[in-house]
């Protein structure tokens, strides 16, 4: 006697197919009747950001181990691909001091070897300290943007209404 084999499911949430279909329906709706101001994200992607953002919090990784400045520069990444605000993050992300012994000349040439490997967005390492004149000298912001920053807006002319 044959025994009938019963295949499972690939995922939790029926065929391919079926699911394919609300990919699409979801699209669809989106395309004609407008998407949000907000990017949609699926139930894994915003578990996955609410996850990153209690661990920058915490300064913990899983709630165990504490958060090396790599895993601080890796979530904070992630979080801004991921459309979280950066003003969001300043308040979450507790930033910790360089530590004394810190030499401005290694720590160029440690940072200029990271963005290469990474090539991290120029904000994010101000979450572990480094601030603009280090990325400035480590050659990953141009110095042409810094006097931008700091110069004062043109005052606005008073005008007398008559």
């Amino acid at each position: 006697m044959a025994r009938a084999v019963v295949t499972k499911p690939q995922n939790k949430r029926g065929s391919p197919e079926a699911v394919e279909k609300r990919r699409v329906a979801r699209l669809f709706n989106d395309v004609l009747g407008g998407a949000s101001a907000s990017p949609r994200r699926d139930g894994r992607t915003e578990k996955r950001r609410q996850r990153l953002v209690k661990e920058l919090e915490e300064g913990l990784a899983r709630g165990k181990r504490e958060l090396k400045p790599i895993d601080v520069l890796l979530r904070v990444q992630e979080l801004l691909e991921l459309g979280e605000p950066l003003s969001h993050l300043r308040k979450v992300v507790k930033v910790r001091p360089l530590p004394p012994e810190t030499t401005v000349e290694g720590l160029m040439a440690v940072v200029r070897r990271l963005h290469e490997a990474y090539q991290f967005r120029p904000e994010v390492y101000r979450f572990v300290g480094l601030g603009d004149d280090i990325l400035a000298k480590a050659g990953i912001t141009g110095a042409e943007q810094e006097p931008k920053k700091l110069a004062a807006a043109p005052a606005k002319k008073a005008t007398r209404s008559s």
